[in-house]
């Protein structure tokens, strides 16, 4: 059975860089934004219905979904964000799933990275353990407006779409602290790895005992 660690954590939060750490440690990562990056290229799996129900305004001229324009659109309508969500999360969840259940063949734990676990309300269905990365909202919104070329209101905006960090630190089962330096960081999730590798051999350990 496969021991899944769920990553979460706001926009701006740092989870790409917690990621890359559990990485580098030999921790198999599947990542839904790289998933939903894939089915919205040319192609893609999500192109055809996201076309057929937002029209060709939201597609390049390259055929793949026009993010700029799609952030527009789903920030300024909340139903067209619940469109997109009801198009892209079936197709992202059993492609998770999927690559999840191969990376357990050949490690004892996979991290699912979903920016929105907590706001799917399943997430406990999903995952084995909730580990949400958490900073301050100032932190978080100065960082996407630096990283995204973003205004203070776009970059609230985008806050305020998401679970807050109450929200987010209640469903943790663990949490890494990014407020500080690099080292803090990576020694925790230098913890978190040992701690996980030992929780997925019980688990191991308890399916195989009759």
């Amino acid at each position: 059975m496969t021991f899944v660690v769920g990553l979460t954590g706001g926009i701006g939060s740092g989870k790409s860089v917690v990621a890359e750490r559990f990485a580098a440690l030999g921790v198999p990562v599947v990542d839904t934004d790289v998933i939903a990056h894939e089915l919205t290229v040319p192609r893609g799996a999500g192109i055809a219905p996201i076309q057929a129900a937002f029209g060709d305004g939201v597609i390049g001229t390259d055929g793949a979904l026009d993010r700029a324009a799609m952030r527009r659109l789903v920030f300024t309508d909340p139903s067209a964000r619940a469109q997109l969500e009801a198009i892209l999360h079936p197709l992202i969840r059993i492609e998770s799933e999927i690559r999840c259940r191969r990376a357990s063949a050949d490690f004892p734990y996979v991290l699912l990275v979903v920016p929105l676990l907590v706001e799917s309300g399943t997430y406990r269905e999903r995952v084995d353990r909730v580990c949400v990365v958490d900073c301050p909202e100032e932190v978080q919104i100065a960082r996407v407006m630096q990283r995204n070329s973003l205004t203070r209101e776009e970059a609230t905006a985008i806050l305020a779409a998401q679970a807050s960090r109450s929200q987010r630190l209640a469903a943790a089962d663990d949490v890494i602290d990014n407020s500080g330096r690099l080292a803090d960081l990576v020694t925790q999730v230098d913890r978190l790895d040992g701690k996980y590798r030992e929780m997925a051999k019980i688990r191991q350990e308890s399916a195989r005992t009759p």
